[in-house]
């Protein structure tokens, strides 16, 4: 096929820069999908500034992405053109490792990687493998599905395999990015939803998105507060502060979890009595697979949760990194390229 389509790279680190690229046709078992929104994600920081192990420049990063299949390649049956579709972080399998032969398809130890091992969504186009794919639902547009396809599986999957039963106490900690969606998806489980954030100002919010109860770290030890209600089953870990993860888990119940799904950058420090004395536990969760994708998105149309979105067109993808990094969004950004503006005037034409 001939033409160009536009793509934002990273060219070296810390920069990125929007480029023409030309049009390829997919290869066997590939799709080629007309990107329409794309999350940006705090995990695209790792190829924003180089640091991915095995990463190599220039490469497009992006691994919340919604578009619709334009093209498809060779054996790929299960997918139609036209259908919309999503693609996350973890986009495909080598399928003979070992984690892969247990069936632990999320911790491939060869992943095809999105914005990674591949081109990502900071793109009007992109290519991915057909197997890493999920369906997206018409009850969502295209930016609201595109971080349910992250943050949302990455919530949602950690408080739905966490062996929790209705009625349970558990804390969601941070209301961010990760965090204002793990309080929607707690609340509508029908767990008892704890928002623990910093400061007055923010529970308004965490009581609008579902929390029963708000607990001010910024005023009160978050432990103490937590077991004078008796203690949480989990702990739902978003924030990006190891120092404020690590005292958490005093306040779980006996046999409760902490759930780390944010990733910070500094230690996280543990005392170790809570976790011997009391049987509590620590663990991490790390987003889900395709089939995931489709449950989370399913389920976020079932129950009306919504991620809260900031919209950048692509040729801002720079600004809108920046602004996801620095911390000033609120609480997701999402690029949004002319695809989508397109078939919005189609559909109101």
């Amino acid at each position: 096929m001939n033409g160009t389509y536009r793509a934002v790279e990273v060219y070296e680190p810390g920069k990125l820069r929007v480029v023409e690229r030309s049009v390829a046709e997919p290869g066997p078992g590939q799709v080629r999908i007309r990107v329409e929104a794309c999350g940006i994600c705090h995990t695209d920081a790792a190829t924003v500034m180089g640091a991915y192990p095995g990463l190599t420049l220039p490469r497009v990063p992006g691994h919340e992405v919604v578009g619709r299949i334009e093209a498809l390649g060779n054996g790929v049956s299960r997918w139609k053109v036209g259908q919309r579709v999503g693609v996350g972080l973890i986009a495909g399998e080598d399928g003979i490792c070992e984690s892969c032969r247990r069936g632990d398809i999320v911790n491939c130890q060869n992943p095809v990687t999105s914005g990674v091992t591949t081109d990502g969504g900071y793109a009007e186009l992109m290519t991915a493998e057909a197997r890493g794919i999920s369906s997206v639902p018409d009850e969502l547009t295209s930016p609201e599905a595109a971080p349910l396809l992250c943050a949302g599986i990455t919530t949602y999957n950690a408080l739905r395999n966490a062996s929790l039963r209705a009625g349970d106490l558990v804390a969601v900690q941070g209301i961010g990015g990760l965090g204002h969606l793990g309080v929607q998806f707690a609340r509508h489980m029908g767990f008892r939803t704890v928002a623990i954030g910093r400061g007055r100002d923010k529970e308004k919010m965490a009581r609008d998105l579902g929390a029963h109860v708000y607990i001010d770290a910024a005023a009160e030890d978050a432990a103490t507060a937590l077991q004078r209600i008796g203690g949480a089953r989990a702990i739902l870990a978003t924030g990006t502060s190891g120092e404020a993860m690590g005292p958490l888990a005093s306040g779980l119940a006996a046999r409760g979890k902490l759930i780390v799904v944010g990733v910070p950058q500094d230690q996280i420090q543990l005392n170790a009595f809570p976790l011997v004395f009391g049987g509590r536990s620590i663990y991490g969760s790390l987003t889900g697979t395709p089939i995931d994708g489709e449950d989370t998105l399913a389920f976020s149309v079932l129950e009306n949760v919504r991620p809260m979105i900031e919209t950048f067109p692509l040729e801002r993808a720079a600004d809108a990194y920046a602004r996801m990094i620095e911390g000033k969004a609120r609480f997701r950004v999402v690029l949004v390229t002319k695809n989508a503006a397109a078939l919005s005037a189609r559909n109101a034409a």
